[in-house]
């Protein structure tokens, strides 16, 4: 299995180099304090208001990029730095945050169908890579002349699973872009941020993206190797 240990390798090189970029941009445009003196916190509160929607939480939780949605208690949650800073990087998360209550409130179809998959996602990322492994010797101990490629039934199955997951981080980057765009386009015709204020919000989104593209890109080249061995393209 050394090519799937080729593409780990790189997929996980290609990840650290993204988050660390990320991580220094968050960390340079948190020294760009908000002329308006807004917290994370009153950003998001701020938005959310604009928008009309009033049932919607911010809370504080411990760590650090730990900012999210929860659509089923419906709570803004943003990291202690990003509640309480007044700067770039804390109205561009809080905000991108706060675009994922948006898309809740008006239905966005993709973010509808990513909490679809979400139960489905959940147990195949438990269970596929003890079903892949399992596949791979069930077909290598069943080969024989007349069935060369042996028995690759278990292997599909951890295949389907691992197309699902593959699915989702697909189906995860609009839904991701779209909740950038709508923060960058309230904190822009909103005058929340000042022009020079933008340009820290969008380079930090910018860079906050592509780690789900990397995740996706890596995602697939996974299930492809998978694939092939499943086809019997390839030979371990």
């Amino acid at each position: 299995m050394t090519g799937y240990y080729i593409i780990i390798g790189i997929s996980m090189l290609v990840s650290w180099w993204v988050s660390s970029r990320l991580k220094s941009k968050f960390e340079y445009y948190s020294n760009v304090h908000l002329r308006n003196g807004l917290s994370g916190k009153e950003v998001a509160e701020k938005m959310l208001r604009d928008n009309g929607i009033n049932d919607v939480q911010v809370i504080s939780v411990p760590g650090q990029l730990t900012d999210h949605y929860n659509p089923a208690d419906k709570t803004v949650n943003l990291s202690e730095g990003v509640y309480m800073q007044r700067n770039a990087a804390a109205a561009a998360v809080a905000a991108h945050e706060c675009g994922h209550a948006v898309q809740h409130a008006v239905g966005y179809s993709m973010l509808n169908l990513r909490s679809k998959l979400v139960p489905i996602v959940n147990i195949s990322s438990n269970l596929m890579q003890f079903v892949l492994i399992a596949g791979i010797a069930v077909m290598a101990a069943s080969r024989s002349i007349e069935n060369p490629n042996g028995n690759t039934t278990v292997l599909a199955i951890g295949v389907a699973m691992f197309a699902m997951t593959t699915l989702f981080a697909f189906v995860t980057l609009p839904v991701e872009y779209d909740a950038s765009n709508r923060a960058m386009k309230w904190l822009k015709d909103t005058g929340t941020v000042t022009t020079e204020e933008f340009v820290g919000v969008q380079d930090s989104l910018k860079w906050a993206a592509r780690t789900y593209v990397v995740a996706a890109l890596g995602s697939l080249a996974q299930l492809l190797y998978w694939g092939s061995l499943l086809l019997g393209g390839r030979r371990d």
